[in-house]
């Protein structure tokens, strides 16, 4: 790679990072394709780009726990459903027509966005039993975890939607998809990593800027954007990322 491919990459990477994580999510949906543009090869793009959700995705986590935005009784069947399935999915990547994957991927996220945007969850009178805690939050982190490995994603864009449908603030969504995205995206990189090397230098430099990213942006969600905001950013950002997986399905 140039010397100016380095620079923009560090730069976008940066401020996505920022963005994504004030929504608890990764960015690795848009790291891939951005990589690939700039000369970096698919089975490389992909790994890194699961290693920088790791690393934003870390730092913003640990903003969110400390600011008690973290609901550990659905977060913890999530991610362990997250794990397991993860790498399972990386491994069926080179054999599954991705074409069929992202088509349903862009239907979720457009009914995603919709909910995130209209949908106006009633407060609930008393908390879910903890069977229904296990069970979506089991059920949706295999989901996640199995086509978020399978797509080189973290798979918070199904986790997300989800846990603000079933009833908890969309604070505490976002930081409890951020923990969980750490640890399925971690999984999917090591499923991943044995396919292709890594450019060191590379993954040092963007590593660092989304390191940054994710720290500026999950301070500002914490302390400067209401939850009703944060649900408009998230819907927006939904339905731009399915536009985006819809335009590469049809061009």
């Amino acid at each position: 790679m140039s010397p100016v491919s380095y620079i923009l990459s560090a730069v976008i990477v940066f401020l996505f990072s920022g963005l994504l994580a004030m929504a608890g999510l990764g960015a690795a949906f848009l790291f891939v394709p951005l990589f690939y543009y700039l000369g970096v090869p698919l089975a490389e793009a992909t790994p890194t780009a699961l290693l920088l959700n790791v690393v934003s995705l870390m730092f913003a986590a640990f903003n969110y726990w400390r600011g008690k935005l973290i609901n550990w009784r659905v977060g913890l069947p999530v991610l362990i459903a997250a794990v397991i399935l993860s790498p399972l999915g990386a491994r069926l990547t080179p054999f599954v027509d991705k074409k069929i994957l992202l088509g349903l991927f862009a239907a979720f996220l457009v009914f995603a966005g919709f909910m995130m945007l209209f949908y106006r969850a009633k407060q609930r009178e008393k908390a879910l039993s903890r069977q229904v805690e296990i069970g979506a939050g089991a059920g949706v982190g295999a989901v996640a975890g199995f086509l978020g490995g399978l797509l080189g994603v973290g798979g918070g864009n199904f986790i997300l939607p989800v846990l603000n449908w079933i009833g908890l603030d969309a604070k505490v969504a976002a930081g409890t998809t951020a923990l969980v995205v750490v640890f399925s995206s971690l999984s999917g990189f090591l499923g991943h990593a044995t396919m292709g090397g890594l450019d060191p230098v590379f993954v040092g430099v963007t590593a660092l800027m989304a390191a940054l990213g994710s720290i500026l942006g999950s301070q500002l969600m914490k302390t400067k954007v209401s939850s009703a905001q944060l649900k408009k950013i998230i819907g927006v950002l939904l339905w731009v990322i399915a536009a985006k997986m819809i335009f590469d399905l049809v061009k």
